[in-house]
């Protein structure tokens, strides 16, 4: 498989081979691997250590099988063959005083990158979408939107064959590349010119 993935820097490897892809294999993962999962988004880094994040997995059949029907049908033609799914919610208060965190959605990124990096280190592959019944994600929980944020879903599985997949999505299924590394990163000497000249493109 071909990637335009080329560093601009040094930078360990794991950052820029773990992909997103979509042919999952729908071989199960053993528990303790999933653990692990978890475990490594336990420790990601969080405003006043507040840890507003809150992953709620399928993996048991009965499981899977109610949360398969949250995706929306594109995606649900690929995610369906992932043998872990994860809805990713944040509380969108601090609990030692219940003041909205603004900070929540952030500290849940941090968390899920690290899932998504232990998944890579296990041989897995991981694959966020956006493209779900959000009410009913909030219905299949048993929480209210006005205390979690329900703000992804995350398939999870080892990598399988594309043939699986619709022609149009197995077109696409290899690793992308992404912006140059000047148009993410800019000094602050340097802000004022790139934004006067229209911003990041």
């Amino acid at each position: 498989m071909s990637s335009p993935r080329v560093p601009q820097a040094a930078v360990d490897g794991q950052f820029v081979n773990r992909w997103s892809g979509r042919a999952f294999a729908s071989d199960s993962i053993p528990q303790p691997v999933i653990d692990s999962l978890f475990e490594a988004a336990r420790w990601a880094p969080s405003c006043f250590n507040e840890q507003p994040w809150l992953f709620v997995y399928a993996a048991a059949e009965a499981d899977l099988a109610r949360m398969r029907s949250l995706p929306v049908a594109k995606n649900r033609s690929w995610a369906d063959r992932a043998p872990l799914l994860v809805l990713v919610l944040a509380r969108t208060s601090f609990e030692k005083n219940g003041k909205p965190n603004r900070h929540a959605a952030f500290d849940a990124g941090a968390a899920w990158m690290s899932l998504a990096l232990q998944a890579h280190a296990h041989g897995l592959m991981t694959h966020a979408m956006a493209g779900f019944d959000e009410a009913a994600a909030y219905s299949l929980c048993g929480v209210s939107p006005q205390r979690y944020t329900v703000l992804a879903m995350i398939a999870v599985g080892k990598s399988g064959d594309a043939a699986n997949l619709p022609p149009d999505l197995a077109a696409i299924e290899h690793p992308n590349g992404r912006k140059d590394a000047g148009r993410v990163a800019v000094p602050l000497s340097g802000i004022a010119a790139l934004l006067a000249a229209g911003g990041i493109p």
